[in-house]
């Protein structure tokens, strides 16, 4: 049993500046809960009985900053050495038209009331130092048996808030811990209000999920959020009836997730998404399924979802790529790599060879080994090329557009045609990154153009 929680001085200061005005004040939320699990606490929540304008008055009066973030939901945040604390009064919730915030709020004398109104017992938990825990539904135990359960009725938790059913999967793949039957029961009843809530917040919580140490658990809990992410169910029951494969792609995408180690939100939505386009790519012949141009399609729904989503242009781009890219053929050869790196940049091919190396593991193992041992040859050679600093890109070159000029080349397009020939050059180990060798080679192609056109004229 938790014996204390240690606090940090700036929420020691805030207690002790309302225990001696008269007024109670704990941690609540995820602030109690990491503490249990001993995990990082990003966010000190306190809750008091005081009144939100009595809290400003007071710390005002203390000389501290205070900014009124939520007063009609009872939030006040108190600055402390430069960062935020939210202080909230104890309340009640009334209904939530807007399936996000409470339409109205009561505010009440006692901890155990405001905690009922609260999310998952894990979450229902109040701590001081003279109370200790504060824990009406059990929250500690189920936290001890890795459960997420509903404070209360579930369907009136999730009809409040249906983004809730998103925060359960979030919490159970963040924990590692599992939800409990009548929740998740609940959360299927009322799942339709996913359809509701904005992308913006349907993105945030797809995006902890994934990067978190079970984003598999998008695809096992996917029946409880599938109204968010309708497009992934183009994976469900798409059979994949050939040698290279052992499971449909929606197994084969699931232990592809399960076998990425990089907690990087676009390698692992391109490893989500990257073979979403192959049902409507199969094709059989003599009983073999073919996906011919999968990729192409898959980084076209890629395209869609992200922008229903509302990504960044950057992270879109990022995946897009990625997907598209996923199923090109990779070769270990320096010249190879160096295109590559051209193409893509070292961070996307790094991606890149981090989704191969889950979508192959996900794969039928027989035939695996090769393309395996191809996929971490090539990332050797990729070490190997950047610890040389070997060009790979125009910028590296030895010359720039003021040496081809220089020539005789006029300013345009054909000072481009001459690098991008430069660069082919180096790339392929025809010739080395060295300023004179590459003009005298250029210089001597020049020769020769000129002196071709004076023959035709000459004809």
């Amino acid at each position: 049993m938790l014996e204390g929680i240690k606090l940090p001085e700036a929420v020691e200061s805030i207690f002790y500046i309302l225990n001696k005005n008269g007024y109670e004040a704990y941690i609540v939320g995820g602030a109690v809960r990491n503490s249990i699990i001993e995990l990082p606490v990003h966010d000190w929540d306190i809750c008091t009985n005081a009144l939100p304008e009595d809290v400003c008055k007071l710390f005002r009066s203390k000389g501290f900053r205070v900014v009124e973030t939520g007063l009609q939901h009872g939030t006040v945040t108190v600055m402390v050495n430069y960062r935020g604390y939210e202080i909230t009064t104890y309340r009640t919730d009334g209904k939530y038209t807007d399936s996000r915030h409470p339409d109205s709020v009561k505010f009440v004398g006692s901890i155990y009331e405001d905690l009922a109104r609260r999310d998952f017992t894990m979450n229902a938990i109040a701590y001081n130092d003279d109370d200790g825990l504060i824990d009406p539904f059990n929250g500690l135990k189920d936290i001890e048996n890795k459960i997420i359960r509903c404070v209360g009725t579930p369907v009136d938790r999730f009809t409040e808030d249906p983004l809730r059913i998103m925060r359960a999967v979030r919490f159970a793949a963040q924990l590692g811990f599992h939800i409990e039957n009548y929740t998740n029961i609940a959360m299927v009843q009322t799942n339709d209000g996913l359809s509701k809530i904005s992308a913006e917040r349907i993105q945030s919580e797809l995006c902890k999920i994934l990067i978190s140490d079970h984003p598999e658990y998008v695809l096992d809990y996917y029946i409880d959020i599938s109204p968010a992410i309708p497009e992934l169910s183009k994976m469900m029951g798409c059979s994949q009836n050939n040698m290279y494969h052992i499971y449909d792609v929606w197994n084969h995408t699931r232990f592809a997730l399960t076998a990425c180690r990089i907690h990087e939100l676009e390698t692992r939505l391109a490893i989500l998404l990257h073979d979403i386009g192959k049902s409507e790519s199969k094709t059989v012949d003599k009983g073999i399924e073919h996906f011919y141009g999968h990729a192409v399609k898959s980084a076209e729904i890629t395209e869609s979802l992200l922008r229903r989503l509302r990504f960044s242009n950057e992270i879109r781009k990022s995946v897009v790529e990625l997907v598209a890219s996923h199923d090109m053929t990779i070769v270990p050869k320096p010249n190879k790599v160096k295109k590559y790196l051209n193409k893509l940049g070292e961070a996307q091919f790094r991606r890149l060879l981090d989704l191969r190396f889950c979508d192959i593991m996900a794969h039928n193992p027989y035939y695996a080994k090769e393309r395996l041992w191809e996929t971490f040859k090539t990332e050797e050679i990729l070490n190997e090329v950047l610890a040389e600093e070997k060009c790979f890109s125009i910028k590296d070159l030895a010359i720039n557009g003021k040496d081809i000029m220089e020539l005789g080349v006029k300013e345009g397009p054909d000072v481009g045609k001459w690098l991008k020939y430069a660069l082919d050059e180096v790339i392929n180990d025809r010739l080395d990154n060295d300023k004179e060798d590459i003009l005298n080679d250029i210089d001597a192609k020049l020769y020769a153009e000129r002196e071709e056109d004076n023959d035709e004229e000459m004809s």
